[in-house]
């Protein structure tokens, strides 16, 4: 097998089952590796450290798989894995809920794959060359665990680039979704576009997020910001909200959400959506002297990189300050984040900073993270990105 063997000092982080080897950390290779080819990684002192996939091109240049040497990274590995991944999320199935996260990368050891449950469909995106190497077998697999209608592929991610990799869309399997797949989470029915919906289609990850915000918002009005297809906007209504003002800068995202108020037989009357620049809403509510109960605020990934994080901080820090200034006295902001970047303590210090410039005094009444289907692994930090505060005005 084809080796790579790591600088004097670098190989602590993959000895503790990191699964990432940085292109810094390589002293040489052996043999001559190609791009998504499965190589044995090395310490300097000839030692063996793990199995992995290996690509010059990006800076992760090698993404570990295995750490028993005796283990062989051959289909039936990744079959083994893949259905470990979804048999230990089988139970988080029923029907109030048909759709979760299947696979979580690094997170179930099947770096560079994302797999998505939308009832009768999956969604994947694959964005390592290394698993490129091995698609057809993962949707081989998925397709004897779980029999779909379909799998979807949605690789048009940014960090495919990074891997040397092309854009994949397209199917893999059975039919094509049609334009909307129905969907339950939370007992409500939603549509998703999942060829052409942001990300894999849908944000499963808020699921539990979701149903706790909507505890606050009985009799309540409230403000759904990058309310995309409607998730918080729908469990408000669920738990009986006066009003909802809904808020997206994207037309598909507005027509789903009214497609999904209406199909859940929710009062228009009550609802108003906005396609909007939330930030620029933001202003024209606190110049029109609104107020309201409880908002949410769940701004896509302002932090991609610790490179932008104070930067993003800045940009957190005013979309809050808005935010809080039209709450009334008593009224919750449900405020989240889904920049790796941005730890939990970080966050909490920016909100601080938003009520203090609004000359708002809050407390942290609860703190959100992602669910059972996201699974944060003890050697793998960074992968626990979603995090949220919910904060009361006092």
């Amino acid at each position: 097998m084809k080796k790579i063997i790591l600088n004097k000092g670098k190989d602590k982080a993959a000895w503790q089952l990191h699964p990432w080897v940085f292109s810094g950390a390589i002293k040489s290779t052996v043999d001559h590796p190609k791009n998504g080819d499965i190589v044995a990684v090395f310490n300097n002192e000839d030692e063996f450290i793990a199995y992995g996939m290996y690509n010059a091109k990006s800076r992760v240049a090698v993404r570990l798989l295995e750490w028993d040497p005796s283990k062989e990274i051959n289909e039936q590995w990744w079959r083994a894995r893949v259905a470990k991944a979804v048999n230990k999320r089988l139970a988080l199935l029923n029907e109030e809920n048909d759709t979760l996260r299947l696979i979580f990368a690094e997170a179930d050891f099947l770096p560079g794959l994302i797999a998505d449950k939308y009832a009768d469909y999956i969604s994947i995106q694959v964005h390592a060359a290394g698993t490129e190497s091995v698609k057809d077998i993962i949707v081989d697999e998925l397709v004897q665990l779980l029999h779909p209608k379909g799998i979807y592929e949605r690789s048009d991610l940014k960090s495919r680039e990074y891997e040397g990799l092309p854009d994949s869309n397209g199917k893999r399997y059975g039919e094509v979704p049609p334009e909307f797949v129905e969907i339950v989470e939370n007992g409500i029915h939603y549509q998703v576009n999942i060829v052409e919906g942001q990300k894999s289609g849908f944000y499963c990850d808020q699921r539990e997020n979701r149903a706790i915000t909507a505890r606050y918002a009985k009799d309540k009005k409230v403000l759904d910001c990058f309310c995309y297809s409607g998730g918080f906007t729908l469990n408000a209504f669920r738990q009986g909200a006066q009003s909802v003002t809904s808020v997206d800068s994207s037309a598909l995202a507005i027509e789903t959400l009214k497609n999904n108020v209406q199909k859940n037989g929710f009062a228009a009357d009550k609802h108003s959506a906005v396609q909007s620049d939330v930030n620029k809403y933001l202003r024209e509510l606190g110049e029109q002297g609104e107020k309201f109960d409880l908002i949410v605020l769940d701004p896509p990934k302002y932090a991609p990189s610790r490179s932008t994080l104070e930067k993003a901080s800045r940009a957190y820090k005013d979309l809050n300050r808005r935010g809080l200034l039209l709450l009334n006295s008593g009224g919750i902001l449900a405020t989240f984040s889904c920049s790796g970047a941005m730890d939990i303590e970080t966050f909490k210090q920016v909100i601080a900073w938003a009520a203090l410039d609004a000359g708002k005094e809050i407390q942290y009444i609860y703190q959100f993270c992602q669910p059972e289907d996201h699974p944060v692994r003890a050697s793998f930090p960074e992968g626990e990105y979603l995090k949220g505060l919910l904060v009361r005005v006092v």
